[in-house]
């Protein structure tokens, strides 16, 4: 088994009220630094393989408080960053309500285009193709991926079978985590938006039963294989 781990960015000013998209500069508010340094306690000692991050400083700052506690190498991936939205990058979101593609943006994705950007099915496309190959090359590991909503939302629709244009009914809230096992029979989503605890993720075994145990230990058939170090990556 293959665990994604696809965690949103922290907190930030623009996260209520502006479509920041690839606008630099946009870092971690206080808020947000909290939220990314609980969620790095939050993932304990999952044996994380390798971290990946959009380019973005939002998420670049969210996934540094993973990885510098772990010693881990943090990547950047192109196609992890957040949807081109072109002309509407920097808009207050109570201007674009009004705007005639607003509609198709929320009812129909799949064949809406920004103005001079993307539209969320090539968005949803590159992602997907940037999973897959993280995760081609992390077999049997835990890989952690910090991404952006609309690509963790639209990343999620792909793998369950939900079409690109019902995928604004999810909803990613800043510093969740998002789970999906990707085995012989496909891909499972194990954790949605979660804020809670994340030992249930990758189990371990019990330590073995004493002799005057009654009923103790675990079976091998019951016990999660156990994880390999985390490789250094270049």
């Amino acid at each position: 088994m293959t665990l994604l781990l696809l965690i949103r960015h922290g907190t930030n000013d623009w996260v209520h009220g502006r479509l920041a998209g690839w606008t630099p500069g946009v870092h971690l508010n206080e808020e947000g630094q909290l939220q990314a340094a609980a969620l790095s306690v939050r993932l304990g000692d999952l044996p994380l393989a390798a971290i990946y991050s959009s380019p973005l400083e939002r998420c670049v700052e969210t996934a540094s408080a993973i990885a510098q506690p772990r010693s881990i190498p943090l990547r950047l991936v192109e196609q992890l960053g957040e949807v081109r939205y072109g002309e509407w990058q920097g808009a207050e979101l109570k201007a674009l309500y009004t705007h005639e593609l607003w509609p198709g943006v929320q009812f129909y994705p799949s064949g809406t285009r920004f103005p001079n950007g993307e539209t969320l099915g090539e968005a949803q496309m590159r992602v997907v193709q940037a999973l897959d190959s993280l995760r081609a090359q992390h077999p049997r590991h835990i890989v952690a991926v910090c991404s952006h909503a609309d690509l963790i939302k639209l990343a999620v629709a792909y793998y369950i079978g939900m079409h690109v244009d019902l995928f604004q009914r999810l909803t990613i809230n800043p510093c969740s985590l998002t789970a999906l096992s990707f085995e012989r029979m496909g891909p499972r989503l194990l954790a949605f938006n979660d804020t809670g605890s994340l030992g249930h993720l990758w189990p371990r075994p019990e330590e073995p039963a004493q002799a005057s145990d009654v009923g103790g230990g675990q079976s091998a058939a019951d016990a999660a294989p156990g994880a390999p170090a985390p490789e250094k990556l270049e």
